[in-house]
């Protein structure tokens, strides 16, 4: 998948194109099946199939104060918008002058003159250009005007008299620790990423090595907790066995031992002889076992650590490796000894 991050990076005389524009912040089971429709329809005429989404969020230049905690970093929002076989991506950068665009001015420069739009490809609340002035019926008379097509999607709801698939439902479920409820509306479990860097080595002290992901994280950490998930070494060849593995995962500020800063941290099932500093790793988030807890003892702590070690191996025993890496399951019974990153 192409990426530009400008219209002057978009070939001369591109096209022609079919055509949708969001934010697609998460890129969940409705953008999908926005996404998916413009794949169809391009391959279906011979056309490139393109989206158009903005970096950073509208909302973080226009109302920081209402800005929402983003779901997915861009570099996490590219990769998963890639997998649905878009041929490019054009992220524009929002500023206030971009802003300031008619809808009209939007669609004639953007998509018809620099992407050369035959089909556009739109959801029902899809809102641009000025004051969100523009809608599906403005696309439409647009369209008539500048000769493309409009195609709309319509909402895709989970189940009968349940809301429609939105990237605010999902943070809400974030919010909560309801990560199994919020993979439900993704379509894929919720991921955080980064580097592995050094802690305080408390964990390996206790048996239970982990490995701390610098600051910043990729992805919106959910609620504080003990989480069962899979641990994806990016870093590693697909083929190699250790690249998907079993992780419990805590979130959260270490109160039994009066932390300050809140960590994301993944102990690796049974495992101590990983060196994993310095890696760039993924965390996916499965289940929610417990909310934080502080505890009286290092002893109580250690219990109750063999028992959220324990529910993983139980919850992962039934759960689905991440797809791209459905051949690299690993370890979810497997003991092994020696050093880890913690």
């Amino acid at each position: 998948m192409e990426r530009w991050n400008d219209l002057g990076d978009v070939p001369a005389g591109y096209g022609p194109s079919v055509v949708t524009l969001g934010n697609f912040d998460g890129v969940h089971a409705g953008h999908r099946a926005v996404l998916g429709q413009v794949v169809t329809r391009a391959r279906a005429a011979g056309s490139r199939a393109v989206a158009i989404t903005f970096d950073p969020h509208p909302l973080q230049v226009l109302h920081p104060d209402r800005a929402p905690g983003l779901i997915t970093s861009l570099p996490q929002r590219l990769e998963l918008m890639a997998s649905t076989g878009l041929d490019a991506v054009l992220v524009m950068e929002f500023t206030r002058q971009l802003a300031t665009w008619s809808p009209e001015e939007f669609v004639d420069q953007v998509m018809v003159r620099t992407l050369g739009a035959v089909t556009v490809v739109v959801g029902r609340d899809t809102r641009f250009g000025h004051r969100n002035s523009g809608d599906v019926e403005t696309l439409r008379l647009l369209g008539a005007r500048l000769g493309f097509d409009v195609d709309v999607v319509g909402d895709l709801l989970p189940d009968a008299g349940e809301r429609r698939w939105s990237s605010s439902w999902v943070r809400e479920l974030l919010a909560a620790g309801d990560v199994a409820a919020a993979a439900e509306v993704l379509g894929r479990p919720h991921r955080l990423g980064g580097e592995v860097v050094h802690g305080d080595h408390r964990g390996r002290e206790l048996g239970f090595p982990t490995a701390n992901l610098g600051s910043p994280v990729e992805g919106l950490i959910p609620a504080d907790g003990v989480y069962a998930g899979w641990m994806l070494r990016r870093d590693l060849p697909e083929d190699d066995a250790d690249r998907v593995l079993p992780a419990a995962v805590s979130i959260g500020t270490n109160p039994t031992f009066d932390g300050a800063s809140r960590r994301v941290e993944a102990y690796v099932l049974d495992r101590t002889d990983l060196d994993l500093y310095g890696e760039q790793v993924a965390l996916e988030l499965v289940a929610r076992l417990r909310p934080t807890e502080r505890f009286e003892s290092a002893d109580a702590l250690v219990a109750q650590m063999r028992e959220d070690v324990e529910s993983c191996r139980s919850l992962l025993g039934q759960a689905v490796v991440p797809v791209a890496d459905h051949h690299a399951r690993r370890g979810v019974t497997a003991a092994g000894e020696g050093g880890s990153a913690g």
